[in-house]
Parts: C-alpha cells; structure tokens; sequence
C-alpha cells in the first residue's frame, strides 16, 4: 500500500518545462514586452560574463517543495558553462506564493546562500507582495548581475560573445567555399584548388569559432565542393542544416533563436535560497 502511494505521488510531481529562451512564463504574469525585456537583459549579461541565468514562473510546484522541484529544473536545463557551473534560476511558484533562486556551484564563492537569500528578500519581496512581479524580477537579476560580475570566471567563449551564433555563419562559409573553390580550381586545377579552398574555409571557420572539430569537417566539405563544382550548390542548403542542428555551438542572441543551457546539469553542487514571497 505504501508502495502504491508513492508511486502515486511521484506520478503527479509537475513535469519540468522544456528550455527554449531564458524568461519561461506558464502562468502569463509577465506580458511580452517585459518577457523580452528581461530576455534581452539575460542575453547581453551572458555575451560579456558567460553566465547563463534563467526565470521561471510555474503555477504551481506541488506536491513537490519549490527548493526541490528547482534542482529537478536545473539539473534538466544544464544551466551554465559545461564543466563550469556558473547558472543560475529564478522560480516562482504563483499558487503558493513562492520564490527560489538556485545557484551553481562555481557562483557559490560569490553568490552564496545568506546573498541569494538576501536577494530573494530584500530586493525581491518588497516588489512582488507590491503585485509588481516583473519589477521583483528585474531588480532581482540586476542585484544577481552585480554580484556575478564581482566573481573571477573564465571569459565567455567567442560563440557566446559573438552577437551572431557560428550556426548563422555555416551557409555563408559553404557558399564561399563554392565560389573560391571555383576561382582556385580554374587557376590551380581540381586537387590543389580543393585544398586550397579546404584549408582557407577551416581557417576561417575556426576564426569564426566553430572549434577544431568544426574546422576540419568544414575544411573537408570545402575540398569535395571544389571538386564537384556548381553541382554542389544544391547540396549546401541540406548539409549546412545537418551541420546546424548538430551542436557546435548554441544561439546565444535573444528574440526568436532557440536557447539552450550549457552545463553538464546539477550534480549535487550547488545552493539557492528559498522561501514565501
């Protein structure tokens, strides 16, 4: 019997949203000029620091207690840096007037427990118990923002300081490769003009910061593009889409472009504070 209860009970526990942009909202409190807003906030502090912070705002998070149900959503949403944990989530829970902020752990120097709970109090409450919930929110990314700034942490890498991602370059790097591929092989032949083109697309690509990996691969599609020639064009639209979904890197610009964590999830690090609004 006890056994069937607890099946039960875990049956119920509220599923955990997919991560698509930085500001998830399921209950419509924030409108979508303030969603964007706090988008746009979030996207740019990522670009110059690397560190990726997420809002959530859930009906509710029963039966689970908020404290919980927010290591269950970060560990799924792999807030951060790979191996660098330096994420942060801000839930609200609507129905049972609560709020949490989870903290990875390589923010836990700077961004502790007594800090975030500070934070969720101080800055946060006076506004949502004011029913401003957006300006609770606002000002608790900006105290969160402050306090990250303050902490010593690897440099974000070209692909999120770029206002554009790699993934927006691949067709601009294959089309290029067609046409100085066809500008070398009439000057140095097939093979030579191919790897000319091969070598000087994964150059760029690697500029670009695609990585090794990318540049290699792209060096290698370069090569065989020059030696089909025109033909290949109609291959460029379908592999470069291939390539995109692949995962050499994520969008790291705000509006329409799908956002994805980048860490390698909870693993039992970090810390938070939580409590009533």
């Amino acid at each position: 019997m006890l056994i069937f209860a607890s099946f039960n009970v875990y049956a119920e526990l509220v599923d955990v949203p997919a991560l698509t942009k930085r500001v998830t909202d399921l209950t419509q409190t924030l409108s979508a000029e303030q969603q964007s807003q706090l988008e746009a906030k979030l996207a740019a502090f990522e670009q110059q620091k690397g560190s990726q912070i997420a809002v959530l705002i859930v009906p509710t998070t029963e039966p689970e207690d908020i404290a919980q149900y927010s290591m269950r959503v970060f560990d799924a949403w792999k807030l951060g840096r790979g191996k660098i944990k330096d994420g942060v989530l801000i839930l609200l829970d609507v129905k049972g007037k609560k709020s949490r902020i989870e903290v990875g752990y390589d923010l836990e120097g700077a961004l502790n427990d007594l800090t975030a709970e500070r934070i969720r109090v101080e800055v946060m409450r006076p506004f949502i118990r004011a029913g401003d919930i957006y300006g609770g929110l606002n000002a608790g990314v900006d105290n969160i923002m402050q306090v990250i700034s303050r902490e010593a942490l690897p440099a974000p890498s070209s692909k999120a300081s770029n206002g554009q991602s790699f993934e927006g370059m691949l067709p601009i790097l294959l089309f290029g490769a067609l046409i100085l591929g066809g500008i070398l092989r009439s000057v140095f032949g097939n093979f030579f003009g191919g790897t000319l083109t091969g070598g000087a697309i994964a150059v760029l690509a690697w500029i670009l910061g695609g990585g090794v990996l990318a540049a290699i691969v792209y060096g290698i599609v370069a090569f065989f593009i020059t030696l089909i020639g025109s033909s290949g064009l109609g291959q460029i639209g379908g592999y470069s889409g291939s390539m995109g979904s692949g995962g050499f890197g994520r969008s790291s610009s705000s509006g329409n472009d799908t956002f994805s964590g980048g860490g390698e999830g909870f693993g039992g690090g970090g810390g938070g504070a939580s409590g009533d609004w």
